[in-house]
Protein backbone atom coordinates (compact mmCIF):
# COMPACT_ATOMS: atom_id res chain seq x y z
CA UNK A 1 0.00 0.00 0.00
CA UNK A 2 0.96 3.77 -1.08
CA UNK A 3 1.90 6.20 2.08
CA UNK A 4 3.21 9.35 1.77
CA UNK A 5 4.51 11.30 5.06
CA UNK A 6 3.13 14.49 6.04
CA UNK A 7 4.17 16.61 9.16
CA UNK A 8 5.32 13.56 10.73
CA UNK A 9 2.48 11.83 9.94
CA UNK A 10 2.15 8.98 7.72
CA UNK A 11 -1.10 8.23 5.35
CA UNK A 12 -2.47 6.01 3.67
CA UNK A 13 -3.25 6.28 -0.22
CA UNK A 14 -6.37 5.04 -0.73
CA UNK A 15 -10.31 5.12 -1.50
CA UNK A 16 -13.11 4.54 -0.13
CA UNK A 17 -13.54 1.17 -2.34
CA UNK A 18 -10.11 0.33 -1.52
CA UNK A 19 -10.48 0.98 1.88
CA UNK A 20 -14.00 -0.79 2.50
CA UNK A 21 -12.29 -3.94 0.63
CA UNK A 22 -9.01 -3.97 3.01
CA UNK A 23 -10.87 -3.37 6.23
CA UNK A 24 -12.96 -7.51 5.07
CA UNK A 25 -9.60 -8.43 4.83
CA UNK A 26 -7.76 -7.08 7.92
CA UNK A 27 -11.05 -8.70 10.08
CA UNK A 28 -9.68 -12.22 8.66
CA UNK A 29 -6.36 -10.83 10.72
CA UNK A 30 -5.36 -12.81 13.80
CA UNK A 31 -5.51 -9.43 15.97
CA UNK A 32 -7.40 -6.52 16.18
CA UNK A 33 -6.37 -3.74 13.52
CA UNK A 34 -6.84 0.17 14.31
CA UNK A 35 -7.82 2.55 11.81
CA UNK A 36 -8.34 6.59 12.16
CA UNK A 37 -9.90 8.84 9.68
CA UNK A 38 -7.10 11.78 10.12
CA UNK A 39 -8.02 15.81 9.74
CA UNK A 40 -5.46 18.43 10.10
CA UNK A 41 -6.46 18.46 13.54
CA UNK A 42 -4.83 15.48 13.96
CA UNK A 43 -1.77 15.68 11.98
CA UNK A 44 -0.79 18.83 13.88
CA UNK A 45 -1.45 17.40 17.25
CA UNK A 46 0.54 14.40 16.63
CA UNK A 47 3.19 17.52 15.52
CA UNK A 48 2.58 19.11 18.63
CA UNK A 49 1.94 16.95 21.37
CA UNK A 50 4.54 14.81 22.19
CA UNK A 51 1.90 12.44 24.83
CA UNK A 52 -0.85 12.41 21.94
CA UNK A 53 1.33 11.36 19.30
CA UNK A 54 2.59 8.28 21.91
CA UNK A 55 -1.62 7.49 21.89
CA UNK A 56 -1.83 7.25 18.15
CA UNK A 57 1.07 5.39 17.60
CA UNK A 58 -1.53 2.51 18.72
CA UNK A 59 -3.15 2.72 15.10
CA UNK A 60 -1.94 -0.10 12.16
CA UNK A 61 -3.64 2.91 9.51
CA UNK A 62 -4.10 6.60 9.45
CA UNK A 63 -6.30 7.76 6.15
CA UNK A 64 -6.88 11.44 5.09
CA UNK A 65 -9.93 12.85 6.07
CA UNK A 66 -9.68 16.45 5.31
CA UNK A 67 -9.01 18.13 1.65
CA UNK A 68 -6.12 19.88 2.75
CA UNK A 69 -4.33 16.78 3.06
CA UNK A 70 -5.12 15.17 0.12
CA UNK A 71 -4.32 18.51 -1.72
CA UNK A 72 -0.69 18.33 0.39
CA UNK A 73 -0.83 14.41 -0.46
CA UNK A 74 -1.11 15.52 -4.43
CA UNK A 75 1.59 18.08 -4.72
CA UNK A 76 3.88 14.92 -3.21
CA UNK A 77 2.42 12.97 -6.70
CA UNK A 78 -0.31 11.21 -4.84
CA UNK A 79 -2.58 11.35 -7.61
CA UNK A 80 -5.76 11.17 -4.96
CA UNK A 81 -9.30 12.77 -6.37
CA UNK A 82 -10.91 12.68 -2.85
CA UNK A 83 -10.40 12.22 0.61
CA UNK A 84 -11.68 9.82 2.54
CA UNK A 85 -13.87 11.25 4.94
CA UNK A 86 -15.15 9.42 8.36
CA UNK A 87 -18.62 9.82 7.97
CA UNK A 88 -19.00 8.92 4.30
CA UNK A 89 -16.69 5.68 4.64
CA UNK A 90 -19.12 4.68 7.42
CA UNK A 91 -22.43 5.59 5.67
CA UNK A 92 -21.18 3.70 2.53
CA UNK A 93 -20.17 0.50 4.62
CA UNK A 94 -22.75 -0.05 6.44
CA UNK A 95 -25.34 0.51 3.76
CA UNK A 96 -23.15 -2.45 1.84
CA UNK A 97 -22.06 -4.37 4.55
CA UNK A 98 -22.21 -8.34 3.69
CA UNK A 99 -24.53 -10.53 5.69
CA UNK A 100 -21.88 -12.67 7.79
CA UNK A 101 -20.12 -9.12 9.47
CA UNK A 102 -21.27 -7.62 12.83
CA UNK A 103 -21.10 -4.35 14.05
CA UNK A 104 -20.44 -2.50 17.60
CA UNK A 105 -21.29 0.56 18.08
CA UNK A 106 -19.39 2.97 21.04
CA UNK A 107 -20.30 6.24 21.65
CA UNK A 108 -22.77 8.65 20.94
CA UNK A 109 -25.92 9.53 23.12
CA UNK A 110 -28.54 6.48 23.54
CA UNK A 111 -30.50 8.29 20.99
CA UNK A 112 -27.64 8.88 18.57
CA UNK A 113 -27.17 4.69 18.87
CA UNK A 114 -31.02 3.87 18.19
CA UNK A 115 -31.25 6.48 15.19
CA UNK A 116 -28.17 4.81 13.63
CA UNK A 117 -29.29 1.25 14.12
CA UNK A 118 -32.83 1.78 13.02
CA UNK A 119 -30.89 4.01 9.66
CA UNK A 120 -29.06 1.64 8.53
CA UNK A 121 -31.03 -1.93 8.98
CA UNK A 122 -33.81 -0.19 6.44
CA UNK A 123 -31.15 0.48 4.48
CA UNK A 124 -28.94 -2.75 4.72
CA UNK A 125 -31.60 -5.37 6.08
CA UNK A 126 -28.00 -7.72 6.10
CA UNK A 127 -26.19 -5.39 8.43
CA UNK A 128 -26.09 -6.80 12.21
CA UNK A 129 -25.60 -4.62 15.38
CA UNK A 130 -24.74 -7.09 18.20
CA UNK A 131 -23.83 -4.39 20.62
CA UNK A 132 -22.74 -0.98 21.68
CA UNK A 133 -22.39 1.57 24.46
CA UNK A 134 -23.89 4.85 24.48
CA UNK A 135 -22.23 7.51 27.03
CA UNK A 136 -19.63 9.05 29.31
CA UNK A 137 -15.84 8.04 27.83
CA UNK A 138 -13.25 9.86 29.90
CA UNK A 139 -10.41 11.57 28.97
CA UNK A 140 -7.70 8.69 29.75
CA UNK A 141 -10.39 6.25 27.51
CA UNK A 142 -12.20 5.03 30.70
CA UNK A 143 -15.67 4.52 30.36
CA UNK A 144 -18.10 5.64 33.16
CA UNK A 145 -18.54 3.60 36.17
CA UNK A 146 -18.89 -0.01 35.68
CA UNK A 147 -19.46 0.21 31.75
CA UNK A 148 -15.42 0.18 31.60
CA UNK A 149 -15.35 -3.77 32.45
CA UNK A 150 -19.24 -4.35 31.19
CA UNK A 151 -18.46 -3.61 27.66
CA UNK A 152 -14.56 -5.16 27.64
CA UNK A 153 -16.34 -8.15 28.51
CA UNK A 154 -19.44 -7.93 25.98
CA UNK A 155 -16.85 -7.21 23.14
CA UNK A 156 -14.61 -10.51 23.91
CA UNK A 157 -17.66 -12.53 24.70
CA UNK A 158 -19.31 -11.39 21.37
CA UNK A 159 -15.69 -10.69 18.86
CA UNK A 160 -17.54 -8.20 16.50
CA UNK A 161 -16.04 -8.14 13.21
CA UNK A 162 -16.35 -3.92 13.24
CA UNK A 163 -16.09 -1.85 16.10
CA UNK A 164 -17.15 2.07 15.50
CA UNK A 165 -16.07 4.64 17.97
CA UNK A 166 -17.43 7.78 18.11
CA UNK A 167 -16.26 9.74 21.22
CA UNK A 168 -14.30 12.79 19.45
CA UNK A 169 -10.84 13.28 19.57
CA UNK A 170 -8.98 13.11 21.55
CA UNK A 171 -11.21 10.89 23.85
CA UNK A 172 -11.83 8.29 21.00
CA UNK A 173 -8.27 7.91 20.54
CA UNK A 174 -7.01 7.09 24.33
CA UNK A 175 -9.68 4.86 24.35
CA UNK A 176 -7.91 2.81 21.52
CA UNK A 177 -4.50 3.38 22.98
CA UNK A 178 -5.80 1.43 26.04
CA UNK A 179 -7.66 -1.25 24.86
CA UNK A 180 -6.56 -2.00 21.27
CA UNK A 181 -4.35 -5.03 22.60
CA UNK A 182 -7.34 -6.45 24.64
CA UNK A 183 -9.56 -7.14 21.28
CA UNK A 184 -7.86 -9.54 19.52
CA UNK A 185 -10.44 -9.74 17.11
CA UNK A 186 -11.47 -6.90 14.32
CA UNK A 187 -11.35 -3.55 12.60
CA UNK A 188 -11.52 -0.72 14.91
CA UNK A 189 -12.57 2.55 13.40
CA UNK A 190 -12.35 5.85 15.18
CA UNK A 191 -15.02 7.77 13.38
CA UNK A 192 -15.74 10.64 15.57
CA UNK A 193 -18.66 13.24 14.03
CA UNK A 194 -19.59 10.08 11.91
CA UNK A 195 -22.22 9.00 14.43
CA UNK A 196 -23.87 12.55 14.55
CA UNK A 197 -23.74 13.10 11.22
CA UNK A 198 -25.05 10.02 10.08
CA UNK A 199 -27.99 9.93 12.99
CA UNK A 200 -28.98 13.11 10.93
CA UNK A 201 -28.12 14.69 15.50
CA UNK A 202 -25.93 17.26 13.79
CA UNK A 203 -25.94 19.08 10.09
CA UNK A 204 -22.91 18.11 7.89
CA UNK A 205 -21.58 20.55 5.18
CA UNK A 206 -22.64 20.18 2.11
CA UNK A 207 -20.67 18.97 -0.83
CA UNK A 208 -19.46 21.57 -2.21
CA UNK A 209 -18.10 23.18 0.56
CA UNK A 210 -16.86 19.59 1.62
CA UNK A 211 -14.99 19.40 -2.07
CA UNK A 212 -13.77 22.97 -1.38
CA UNK A 213 -12.15 22.03 2.17
CA UNK A 214 -14.83 24.04 3.92
CA UNK A 215 -16.46 21.29 6.10
CA UNK A 216 -14.85 23.02 9.26
CA UNK A 217 -16.29 26.39 7.97
CA UNK A 218 -19.58 24.90 7.72
CA UNK A 219 -19.14 23.37 11.17
CA UNK A 220 -17.90 26.33 12.64
CA UNK A 221 -20.44 28.19 12.18
CA UNK A 222 -22.80 25.25 13.31
CA UNK A 223 -21.07 25.42 16.69
CA UNK A 224 -18.73 28.64 17.04
CA UNK A 225 -18.14 28.55 20.58
CA UNK A 226 -17.14 24.83 21.30
CA UNK A 227 -15.35 24.73 17.47
CA UNK A 228 -13.94 28.13 17.20
CA UNK A 229 -11.07 27.87 19.60
CA UNK A 230 -9.88 24.79 18.52
CA UNK A 231 -10.11 25.86 15.01
CA UNK A 232 -8.20 28.64 15.57
CA UNK A 233 -5.57 27.15 16.91
CA UNK A 234 -5.19 24.15 14.97
CA UNK A 235 -5.31 25.46 11.42
CA UNK A 236 -3.30 27.95 12.13
CA UNK A 237 -0.62 25.55 13.72
CA UNK A 238 -1.10 23.38 10.31
CA UNK A 239 -0.08 26.23 8.36
CA UNK A 240 2.58 27.17 10.77
CA UNK A 241 4.15 23.63 10.82
CA UNK A 242 3.54 23.05 6.71
CA UNK A 243 5.46 26.35 6.28
CA UNK A 244 8.22 25.70 8.42
CA UNK A 245 8.89 22.44 6.52
CA UNK A 246 8.53 23.54 3.43
CA UNK A 247 11.44 26.24 4.32
CA UNK A 248 13.31 23.40 5.94
CA UNK A 249 13.23 20.88 2.08
CA UNK A 250 10.51 18.63 4.42
CA UNK A 251 7.74 18.95 2.21
CA UNK A 252 5.13 15.58 2.33
CA UNK A 253 7.13 12.82 0.17
CA UNK A 254 6.30 9.36 -0.54
CA UNK A 255 7.25 6.68 1.60
CA UNK A 256 6.31 3.24 -0.15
Amino acid sequence: MKTFRVLNTTLLVTDYDRLAANCLGWVDLPRSTAIEFVNTQIVTMRRHEPTFCEIMEVYDHLLPDGMPLVWCLNRAGAGLSDRVYGPTFMRKFLETAPVRFTHYLLGGSPECGARLRDIFTRRNPNVKFVGGFHGHCGADGLLEDAAETEVMEEISRLAPDFIWVGFGTPKQQAWTRRHKHLIQHGVILTVGFAFDANAGMKRDAPLWMQRRGLTWLYRFGSEPRRLGPRYLKWNSLFLFYLLRDGLRGRAPVRQK
